[in-house]
């Protein structure tokens, strides 16, 4: 009996999904994943993603603003997901991607961390669980989580920090994303971080199409 596994985190929307979404579902079904979440990363794809869910069967929704596209973002953007979480579509089940990143020479933080809080307060308002980026902000993304106190926590998803601040998010109710990247030779810090941590607080996630596993040696 084959097991069946949720992709908690996988850009279906993106090629080289979009357009073979049946063949690859059917790919997925047969390597044992049942379920996937879709994240949108900008209003402009809010009805993609949602349009996918509401006509495959295994996909389902988040809504979000990623931090790491601001200046497709603004004020409109914000009411645009506020709007369509308002409607509460069944198969809408998280708020995401969103959070913190310091990439880049202007990540432009302040503003980051500003429409980081307007989109956990939406979710503390609609009830939902956030899908969470964080790229070298781990510690201040926990400090915005303790203040805004949701009452359904979430997922802080492609982890690569330390075990203090992983502990820290899971003491804060929130899960560990483990995907692919944890394959690679390089990732050995973050590998043993995750072994440390219980099973009960590690979620699965491919982040596909952007982060692959590691081939596995002589494999075609």
């Amino acid at each position: 009996m084959i097991c069946r596994f949720i992709d908690t985190h996988c850009h279906f929307d993106f090629p080289p999904f979009s357009g073979d979404e049946e063949a690859s579902l059917q790919r997925a079904a047969q390597a044992g994943v049942g379920k996937i979440i879709v994240p949108a990363t900008e209003a402009e794809n809010f009805a993609r993603v949602q349009a996918l869910a509401e006509k495959y069967q295994p996909l389902y929704a988040a809504l979000g603003l990623h931090p790491g596209m601001l200046e497709k973002h603004s004020d409109v953007s914000l009411e645009q997901l506020q709007q369509a979480l308002e409607r509460r579509p069944a198969k809408v089940v998280a708020v995401g991607e969103i959070g913190l990143d310091l990439f880049g020479d202007d990540p432009q933080f302040e503003r980051q961390q500003w429409l980081l809080d307007e989109q956990l307060k939406l979710a503390k308002r609609y009830d939902l669980p956030v899908i969470l980026h964080s790229r070298r902000t781990h510690d201040k993304l926990a400090m915005h989580l303790k203040r805004h106190d949701l009452p359904c926590t979430g997922v802080v998803h492609g982890f690569s920090g330390s075990l203090q601040q992983a502990e820290r998010f899971v003491q804060l109710g929130y899960k560990i994303g483990v995907g692919g990247t944890i394959t690679y030779p390089r990732a050995s810090k973050t590998r043993d971080v995750i072994a440390k941590l219980p099973l009960a607080s590690l979620l699965l996630e491919t982040d596909a199409p952007g982060y692959a596993a590691q081939r596995l040696s002589g494999a075609a």
